[in-house]
């Protein structure tokens, strides 16, 4: 028994560490939130649903079909030809079937199995509109842990500078070379340059936390892989904001879905003057009465006789319903589904117009992105030199640790500024080729 606990205990562990140790690519992080986010799910619900919509409407164009079946008992008396009351019972059962079919509505079955069919296109383009927002926010959150990590890189190499040179004064004011406040100096650097450290390396769990809590996972902490940033392709900057627009008005769910709804709204309309048109319907009915009746014989008060009928009926209808005044409800319901049609209309005015200053900004964003990433880059490479020079001339005595720090401090937020402009400027690419149509991640 404890051989086989043993084995279970290590499977265990074993799961545990697999499942902790799990690289996350971008890649999978968009596929897993598309595919197991919640409002996406409910969503796609909605389109079943509406996938029903489709259905009950062409059944419409079928005829009913109904039956019925009844059976009833009457208890009473009656008089009789010589003048007697005299019991009389009896029972009935009543048996049916009716359809009718629907010759003309005003096309009003028509323009609801039109409508029903673009409700579906319509939470399709809403689905499609979800999933772009959940993969704008995956790409983001994973973009933001990979800026965290680099910033403990940074800060790691500072404190092992910072480390070094500790142990350099240390010698040199022992060897009486350096005053004493050099080395407190330089040991307070390193108490910061410790708790830069830490500041690091908890946004490192706090942006992973924000990347889990969006990919709906119960863990607290996600493992990402590295990804490429390709800063030098800058292909999608060759296009004018125009192009980048008319490329995304033409296939951007959130334009399909206002276009949608506009077509949407004409049915609307449609099916409104439907009340105005006279409607035609045709009956078919098939009814059966069976009756057994029982009362006393006028001979014999003690003698009873059984009647039994049974009545077969069969029916046919045509009715015509004309409307002729009805207080002015069916023209104010088309009237409300104009005003209504007139307001989706502006709604898709209004779509095209924030896409249009959406990608304008966006284009702006990317272009001043890129400029501060150059900057950025020739900063470092200055800073560098500085800092490579101020350590030559520190390790020499040349300068005091007051300066020397602030060298380094320099060349530090110099680095942090080109990590941070770096993944920015890659953000903000990726949002321009996202509204060009080029997806987040490849396959």
């Amino acid at each position: 028994m404890r051989i086989l606990l043993s084995i279970l205990g290590l499977g265990l562990l074993s799961s545990v560490s697999a499942q902790e140790t799990k690289i996350w690519t971008l890649k999978e992080c968009v596929d897993y939130a598309l595919e197991n986010n919640i409002s996406i799910k409910q969503s796609e619900l909605d389109k079943n649903s509406s996938l029903e919509d489709v259905k009950a409407a062409k059944w419409n164009f079928a005829p009913n079909l109904n039956a019925s079946a009844s059976q009833n008992f009457n208890f009473g008396s009656s008089i009789s030809v010589s003048g007697a009351r005299i019991p009389a019972d009896f029972r009935s059962n009543n048996f049916g079937i009716n359809s009718t079919v629907n010759l003309f509505d005003g096309f009003a079955n028509i323009n609801n199995l039109k409508q029903t069919k673009i409700g579906v296109e319509i939470q399709d383009a809403a689905i499609a509109k979800m999933k772009n927002d959940i993969s704008l926010n995956v790409v983001n959150a994973y973009l933001q842990i990979l800026f965290a990590k680099e910033q403990v890189k940074i800060a790691q190499s500072q404190l092992t500078i910072s480390e070094e040179q500790v142990n350099r004064i240390g010698e040199l004011v022992d060897a009486g070379v350096l005053p004493q406040g050099d080395l407190l100096n330089i040991k307070s650097t390193l108490a910061n340059d410790n708790q830069s450290l830490i500041v690091a390396k908890n946004n490192v769990l706090i942006t992973s936390l924000n990347l889990a809590q969006l990919l709906q996972l119960e863990t607290t902490e996600v493992n990402v892989a590295a990804v490429d940033v390709d800063i030098q392709n800058q292909a999608i900057l060759s296009n004018d904001v125009e192009t980048i627009y008319n490329k995304a008005n033409e296939s951007f769910p959130e334009i399909k879905l206002a276009e949608l709804n506009i077509m949407s709204a004409e049915k609307s309309i449609q099916l409104a003057r439907a009340s105005y048109y006279p409607s035609l319907n045709l009956s078919f009915g098939l009814n059966t009465a069976y009756q057994h009746r029982q009362s006393t014989t006028d001979v014999s008060p003690f003698l009873f006789s059984d009647q039994i009928d049974d009545n077969l009926g069969k029916s046919i209808s045509l009715q015509l319903n004309i409307p002729i005044f009805n207080r002015y409800q069916f023209r104010s319901a088309v009237n409300k589904s104009k005003i209504n049609y007139q307001k989706i209309e502006y709604n898709l005015v209004s779509e095209r117009l924030r896409l249009q200053q959406t990608i304008q900004n966006a284009y702006a964003d990317a272009l001043a992105s890129s400029k501060s990433y150059d900057a950025a880059t020739t900063s470092v490479e200055a800073q560098t030199k500085a800092f490579d020079y101020s350590q030559e001339r520190f390790k020499a005595g040349a300068i005091n640790s007051f300066d020397f720090n602030q060298t380094k401090n320099n060349l530090v937020n110099a680095k942090s500024q080109l990590i941070r402009s770096k993944y920015d400027f890659m953000f903000k690419l990726k949002v321009l080729e996202f509204y060009f149509g080029v997806p987040f991640v490849s396959e």
